[in-house]
């Protein structure tokens, strides 16, 4: 059996968006913006993806890279603010093994005449999946890509 392990970290990016803490808050609330931004992406298939935006609600995707393993991202709705705050506890696998469970903080503020997206990870990575270099680059990855959303939505 292989050795397990955990790692635990904690990161924070600080993004601003040309556009109001509503229209950015709206991203995450609107499903089919989500898709876009969150789960699609070029050499991406996406098996599955369903949400349900409510405290208690669970957001799944399945997806892969081209011809690889089969990941997961399981998300539960802990707390949403509207326009403000949105928490959530999120599991990600490969192939079903279990790789990282995080409570991630995502806070919208006005910033001049746009908005600052401040998000915060507390991660539990498991197993040698603990690159949290690279998963605080994937995050930033994905907030480029709501920033070409928020740019494309206008």
């Amino acid at each position: 059996m292989a050795k397990r392990s955990v790692t635990h970290a904690t990161f924070i990016i600080e993004r601003d968006y040309d556009a109001t803490p509503e229209r950015v808050f709206k991203a995450f609330e609107d499903t089919e913006a989500k898709r876009r931004w969150f789960v699609e992406g070029e050499g991406w298939i996406i098996e599955e993806y369903t949400a349900d935006f409510r405290v208690g609600g669970f957001e799944r995707s399945r997806f892969r890279f081209k011809e690889g393993p089969v990941m997961t991202n399981d998300t539960v709705y802990q707390e949403i603010a509207p326009n403000e705050r949105i928490i959530t506890a999120y599991t990600m696998t490969i192939d079903g093994a279990p790789i990282s469970a995080s409570l991630a903080t995502i806070e919208f503020q006005k910033r001049g005449n746009g908005a600052r997206l401040r998000f915060t990870e507390q991660g539990a990575y498991l197993d040698g999946h603990d690159d949290i270099a690279g998963r605080e680059a994937g995050t930033r990855e994905l907030f480029d890509a709501l920033d070409r959303e928020l740019k494309r939505a206008g």
